[in-house]
Order: C-alpha cells, then sequence, then structure tokens
C-alpha cells in the first residue's frame, strides 16, 4: 500500500512534466524567442520585462528560461546548459537568484518594500538577481507606486520580469519602463504536434483526430491543452484516444448532435429540441460548454455557406464540411446570421444564468420562431418559413389575418399554376410575399423599431431612414431633460439601455455640456479621466457610429432628441465642471469639484 501512495504522489502534471527546459523548445513564440537570443549573444539583456498574453502562451515558462540563462555558467546557443549548479538550483526551486512572486496574494505596499530593501544586496553566487512577478496587474495603486523608482533604475545585477494576462490594467508609468512582449495564441498545428510529440514519450496511444480537437479546445493555450490530454490518457488508460473518447471525457458534444439541432430548430420541431437537450444534460455535458461549442458550429456553417472551399481555413475534415456545405442550403446568410446573434447573446447570459437550462431553451425558441424579434433579419425568417410551406407538396401556407387565401385545389391557368395541395398559384405567393415584405418594413420603419438592418436592403439608407426618423420624431432636449437625464442616470437611464451600451453607459460619468444656457436645446457630456483613451468604452464612445447609436437609444427613452459630446479631464470620476450651467441646480452632497482645464 505504501508503495502504491508512493506512485501516487511521484506523478507529475504533464504541463508540469514538459515545461520547456531550452529555447527551441518553446513553441508559437518564435518571435520572442528571436529577439531574447539576440540580446542575450549581444550582452544587450534589458532591466525590465513585461510579458503580456492570454494564459498558457508560455509567460512564466520564458521567465524561468530567460532567469536561467542569464545566470546560467555555460550558456548555450538554446539557453541555459541544465548541469550547472547554478542550473540545477533554480531548476528544484532552491535557488536564492531568482524569486517568484505571485502578485495575486503579495499585492501590497510591504511586499514590495520588501523588494526594494532586497535588491540593496548584490547575489552572493551567480551573476543576477531576478524577480519575476506573475500576474502584475493584480498589485494595488500604492504597491505600483512604490516599485516605479526601482524599477526605472534598479542596480545592474537586477532584472525584473512582470508577467500578466490584463495589461490594459497596469499603469502606463509600469508600462513605459519595460520592453513589452506580447505572447501569441498558440497555432492549433503547433499544440497538435507538441501534444503527439508527448503522448509518443509517455508510451501512449492517440489518434490524431482526438489530439486536434483538444487543440481546439484549449483554444491557443499549451497548459490547456496538456491538461486536458492529462485527464484524457487517465480516462481512456490501455486504449486508444480517440475522438469520441476526447468529447465523453471533456463533456463537448459531437457535430451529429449540431446538425440534428439545426435540422430541428428548421423544421419548428420543438419536442425534438427539448429531447437533445434533456439527452446532452442526462449525458453530463456542461451546457455553457454546450452553448460555445454550437455557437462555433453555427460560425463554420455561415462561412462554408459564403465561402464552401475554405474548410481547411476552418480547420475542418472533408467529410464534416460536406456536411455542413449540405445544411447551409437550407438557410439564407441572413438567417444564419441571426442564429449567430442570438447565440452570441446567449453565451454571455448562460454564464450569468441561475437557470442556464431555461436560458438556453428561450434562445432556441427566439431562433425557431423569428417573429418574436423585430428586427429586419426576423422578418427575412419569417419569409422564408412562408416560402418553404408553400413549396413543399401537402403544405398549406400560413395565412396572414387581413389576407384571404382560397382554398381551391384546381390548377389554374398557365403561368399561374398552383402549388401541389396548396391551391395558391405562384404569382400569388410571390405578391403574398411581396406584400407583407412592403407591409412589415413600412411598419417598422414607422414606429422605429427598425433597429438591426441586414443584406437585402441598402443598410446605409435603411439606417439614415431610421435615424431621421428619430430625430424628427423627437423635440431637442432642453436644458431641463439633460439635467434630469443626468440626475436619473444610474438609477432609471441605465438599467432601459441594450446590450453594451447598457455595460459601458454603467461605467462612465456624464453631466450637461457648459456651453448651453437655461433655455433652448442642451447636450449630454460623456466625461473620461485622461488616463482612460486606452480603454475600451472609450474608444467605444469615440466612434461617430456607436456614440450616434447610444444617443438614438437614449432619444427613445426620455422622448426627447439628445445630443451627445465626449471630453476627457484631470481628476475622478463623479466630478462636475464648475462652468456647468447645472453647477448651481445639483445637490452636490459627496461630490468632489475640480477647476476647469485651462
Amino acid at each position: 500500500m505504501k508503495e502504491e501512495e508512493l506512485v501516487y504522489m511521484s506523478y507529475i502534471a504533464l504541463y508540469r512534466k514538459f515545461r520547456p527546459d531550452s529555447f527551441d523548445e518553446v513553441k508559437g513564440q518564435e518571435h520572442i524567442v528571436t529577439t531574447l537570443q539576440n540580446q542575450l549573444r549581444a550582452g544587450r539583456v534589458g532591466h525590465a520585462y513585461l510579458f503580456c498574453g492570454t494564459r498558457g502562451t508560455g509567460k512564466t515558462t520564458m521567465a524561468k528560461l530567460l532567469a536561467k540563462t542569464v545566470n546560467c555558467e555555460n550558456p548555450t546557443e538554446n539557453g541555459p546548459c541544465g548541469k550547472c549548479p547554478s542550473c540545477k538550483a533554480i531548476a528544484d526551486g532552491s535557488s536564492l537568484n531568482v524569486i517568484e512572486i505571485d502578485a495575486a496574494s503579495n499585492n501590497g505596499v510591504d511586499n514590495i518594500r520588501q523588494i526594494n530593501e532586497a535588491v540593496q544586496y548584490s547575489p552572493a553566487q551567480g551573476k543576477y538577481l531576478v524577480y519575476i512577478i506573475d500576474e502584475v496587474h493584480m498589485l494595488s495603486a500604492g504597491a505600483y507606486n512604490a516599485l516605479l523608482k526601482t524599477l526605472e533604475e534598479p542596480p545592474e545585477y537586477v532584472i525584473f520580469i512582470l508577467a500578466t494576462t490584463d495589461e490594459h490594467k497596469l499603469p502606463v508609468t509600469i508600462k513605459s519602463r519595460c520592453q513589452r512582449y506580447d505572447f501569441h495564441r498558440i497555432p492549433l498545428e503547433t499544440i497538435t504536434d507538441r501534444l503527439v510529440e508527448i503522448v509518443d514519450r509517455e508510451g501512449g496511444d492517440a489518434t490524431r483526430d482526438a489530439l486536434k480537437f483538444i487543440a481546439r479546445t484549449a483554444d491557443g493555450s499549451m497548459r490547456d491543452a496538456l491538461s486536458i490530454l492529462d485527464e484524457c490518457m487517465s480516462a481512456s488508460l490501455g486504449s486508444t484516444l480517440d475522438r469520441e473518447s476526447v468529447l465523453k471525457t471533456i463533456g463537448a458534444v459531437s457535430v451529429d448532435i449540431y446538425i440534428e439541432l439545426v435540422k430541428s430548430i428548421k423544421s419548428d420541431d420543438a419536442l425534438r429540441v427539448l429531447d437533445i437537450i434533456n439527452e446532452s444534460i442526462y449525458n453530463g455535458k456542461d451546457l455553457t460548454k454546450f452553448v460555445d461549442d454550437f455557437t462555433w458550429f453555427m460560425r463554420n456553417v455561415l462561412f462554408l455557406k459564403l465561402s464552401p472551399g475554405i474548410s481547411k481555413e476552418l480547420d475542418m475534415t472533408e467529410e464534416n464540411a460536406e456536411e455542413l456545405i449540405e445544411l447551409g442550403k437550407a438557410f439564407s446568410a441572413e438567417t444564419l446570421t441571426r442564429y449567430l446573434n442570438i447565440l452570441q447573446e446567449l453565451c454571455s447570459d448562460i454564464r450569468a444564468s441561475s437557470v442556464k437550462r431555461v436560458t438556453l431553451e428561450m434562445a432556441l425558441i427566439r431562433m425557431m420562431r423569428p417573429e418574436s424579434d423585430t428586427d429586419l433579419s426576423s422578418v427575412i425568417g419569417r419569409i422564408e418559413r412562408l416560402e418553404s410551406a408553400g413549396v413543399g407538396a401537402g403544405q398549406v401556407v400560413a395565412q396572414p389575418e387581413s389576407v384571404a387565401i382560397s382554398s381551391d385545389t384546381e390548377s389554374s391557368a398557365s403561368g399561374g399554376q398552383s402549388r401541389a395541395g396548396t391551391g395558391i398559384s405562384d404569382s400569388e405567393i410571390q405578391d403574398l410575399i411581396k406584400n407583407l415584405v412592403h407591409k412589415e418594413i413600412e411598419a417598422r420603419i414607422g414606429d422605429g423599431t427598425f433597429d438591426n438592418a441586414k443584406p437585402h436592403v441598402d443598410k446605409k439608407k435603411q439606417s439614415d431612414i431610421v435615424l431621421k426618423n428619430i430625430r424628427e420624431k423627437f423635440p431637442p432636449a432642453t436644458a431641463d431633460d439633460i439635467m434630469d437625464l443626468a440626475r436619473k442616470w444610474y438609477r432609471d437611464i441605465v438599467p432601459k439601455l441594450s446590450g453594451l451600451k447598457k455595460e459601458y453607459a454603467n461605467q462612465i460619468s456624464v453631466e450637461p455640456s457648459p456651453e448651453y444656457q437655461l433655455e433652448g436645446p442642451a447636450r449630454l457630456r460623456i466625461i473620461f479621466d485622461e488616463n482612460d483613451k486606452e480603454n475600451n468604452r472609450y474608444i467605444y464612445f469615440t466612434i461617430d457610429k456607436n456614440r450616434s447609436e447610444f444617443a438614438d437609444e437614449l432619444s427613445q427613452i426620455i422622448g426627447k432628441n439628445v445630443e451627445l459630446e465626449v471630453v476627457t479631464r484631470k481628476g475622478v470620476k463623479d466630478t462636475l465642471d464648475k462652468d456647468s450651467f447645472a453647477f448651481d441646480k445639483i445637490d452636490f452632497d459627496n461630490i468632489k469639484f475640480i477647476d476647469s482645464e485651462e
């Protein structure tokens, strides 16, 4: 029993066991490897590095390789020798020359002060004292300030290597003091080749198709791929690891299930849709993963619909590509785009939902029933359902309330022959579709609910009609309207906004513009700190189209035409310019003041 326990304890996870020991083993980051090798060869090693990139792309691995190499007694072209005392000490974690710090749990000022004090003493052995600070974006504001001076001018024997997955959270003052290296997501084939190599070295047996699926699931992360491989190999000990085994182990769903689901949505078979969901849950599938994979599946259907010859670029087998091409023939590109829009919303909603199944079912009902939406793509979907109902033998076209359709089954004269079993001539169906489209578009434009125009119409012309309609429908917002809008912003306005507009509106400050007086039209000002210019929400509001759509949605909420302007200012959030005409009309309790910019 003790021997068995010893075996269990001695096992090392694959991603740790096969961590690269030299630069030539680092996969997918050749641009960084080349630069660092050139620096080492020329003796131009920097004093501060910033490694940015998504999880599992090699940031910590590269940092440790660099730390080993600069302290190695016999460095080679490919990095450390791995045999000298310094290399061995760093490898087993006993070296005092390489200090690895997790900034997520050591993020205070005191932790940085300890570093500032420690760097005053040169290393007793080795050439460099290397600090690897992982997840550096987790440091507090005070810790950043405490680090600045040491990071800018450290002793000549000190090297800082900062690693982060969220570089946009770092202050500009930190970024400017470092050499920045962006780690890319690792290509699918590169990960697959590495997995094949590791399976061979482990003495296992796996099909390339299975390993390729693991690589795709890892989404560019080598560490994730190795973790999934570790799990799958344990689940299939003594047998060949194939695609079905991987699907079963990680809770993914076969392409056949998605094909059947799409066919059920097309045929309006709600019972079969529910059965597929039930089967997936019964088989232990994760619904969030189910939705993510379904979104990628529909994306592939759309691309193959538009360009059938790009199966290799989509990384699909010819057999699967043929199935998806055949499936896509039953849909227009507009309908597939509508499906993808619904699934994109679902990907976000299902992660926050406490009733994931109901959230999924409601989205699938929206896909089945385009009449539940009000945009142009849903109208096109309804027309396609009408057309398909008129084509099939023995089927009856659904009758709009205002249109009476003859049930006569006799064939009409040449050029107007009725569809088999429907009693409707070709010309009658065409006229019916044209009238329905005309009335639907006219109604949507009239009430301002056409908000998502798709191909089949001139999008710019359609957008101009909608915007003109909104702006003519509402009178200009007055100073009191804008004042009231700013006062009720977080409580009443933000909850009524949709999608990304709602998310960003909850993170910005607003105030009436100071260049308007109490009489006449007024403008709402959106304020950003001058340090926010690299922030996504600032970029969003600097785009004319986004700002215009945001203003139009505000106009519909308050029933007045709202105009916006975006400004940047020194200071903090929740501040108001003293020049604003509304300065004397607001209760300023607990609000900080700043002077106007010069």
